[in-house]
């Protein structure tokens, strides 16, 4: 019935990095190493992490007829990613400007180029991919409205994936779509708004359910990931897999109640943190599709996001599953 493990809806951008001793404060100008230019954007990082992993993996975007678009076709297409929902032209492709510190710590600046041209019609367009896909995740490098069109056009019984990245407030319409919402602090925040987020990361997630998703994934860097779902009372009595391996808490109503867990990670010494949280995104996301329990799936990503910090760059620091399997 489906073709893909996973359709990845999003941004594909040439990724312009320069290595800094530190962060130019305003009005500084710092002298930084030699530029290197890489494949990325977080559709495409998306994409080629999981066809990486050996998931089945197409990817919805758009590109630029130009040398960057080229990069990006063949990076994907090296991956084992189907690129027949690519499309080429109406703008130049995107660009990330990135500087990393010693620390492999990073500060991102996007044009989205083509990106910005991604349409609802793009993805009405494409709707046997839609309709072949067990999974389908997206970030916000493209246009808002192209994220509920994608939610709108969902096959019966089809899993929705969000990585609100840049943040910006979303419509109910997506948030109640979302299994899961993944978001770090930053972008927790800025979707509940600071003075409603909370203190602790188990704050932030039973808030976002409480918003409408039906899961929340929250990353939390080196110290792992934490998971948070509902549970009602059936699911409870019926549920003998003793999974209390986190803080099962706070009715919300209705029987209902927010379980959530702790999912360490693997310590590791960091070089780049360029599209860890991608990684993490789409080894989830096909975790899920696998039949994976959302709390197992994340145990998988957080081992391949610290697998991916572990090199520069982005897609080329992406690992294999053999090499998850070794970390």
């Amino acid at each position: 019935m489906y073709d893909y493990d996973l359709l990845v809806v999003g941004s594909a951008n040439a990724d312009l990095v320069i290595g800094v001793e530190r962060r130019p404060a305003a009005g500084e100008t710092v002298l930084g190493g030699d530029l290197a230019v890489h494949p990325g954007g977080k559709g495409a990082n998306q994409a080629v992490a999981a066809a990486r992993l050996g998931a089945a993996t197409a990817l919805l975007a758009r590109v630029g007829d130009d040398g960057h678009g080229r990069l990006l076709l063949d990076s994907l297409r090296t991956a084992g990613v189907d690129t027949a929902g690519v499309l080429v032209g109406g703008a130049p492709t995107g660009v990330a400007l990135i500087t990393v510190d010693p620390s492999g710590d990073n500060s991102i600046v996007v044009s989205p180029g083509a990106n910005g041209r991604l349409t609802p019609e793009d993805v009405r367009a494409a709707d046997g991919l839609l309709r072949t896909s067990r999974v389908v995740s997206t970030q916000l490098e493209i246009p808002l409205e192209t994220v509920v069109g994608v939610v709108r056009s969902l096959p019966e019984g089809g899993r929705f994936v969000l990585n609100p990245s840049p943040p910006r407030p979303l419509p109910g319409e997506v948030l109640a779509a979302c299994d899961p919402l993944i978001v770090n602090e930053h972008e927790a925040k800025v979707i509940l708004g600071d003075s409603a987020a909370g203190d602790t990361p188990e704050d932030w997630a039973r808030r976002l359910l409480a918003e409408g998703p039906r899961s929340v994934v929250v990353t939390l860097g080196a110290e792992g990931a934490l998971v948070a779902e509902t549970r009602t009372e059936t699911e409870r009595r019926t549920d003998e897999s003793g999974a209390g391996v986190g803080v099962g808490v706070g009715a919300v109503g209705g029987g209902v109640e927010v379980e959530v867990t702790r999912v360490a990670s693997v310590r590791v010494d960091a070089v780049d943190t360029t599209g860890a949280g991608d990684a993490f995104t789409a080894a989830l996301a096909w975790r899920l599709g696998t039949g994976a329990t959302l709390a197992e799936a994340a145990g998988y990503a957080v081992r391949v996001g610290a697998a991916a910090v572990t090199r520069r760059g982005a897609q080329e620091s992406f690992p294999t599953g053999a090499e998850v399997e070794a970390l």
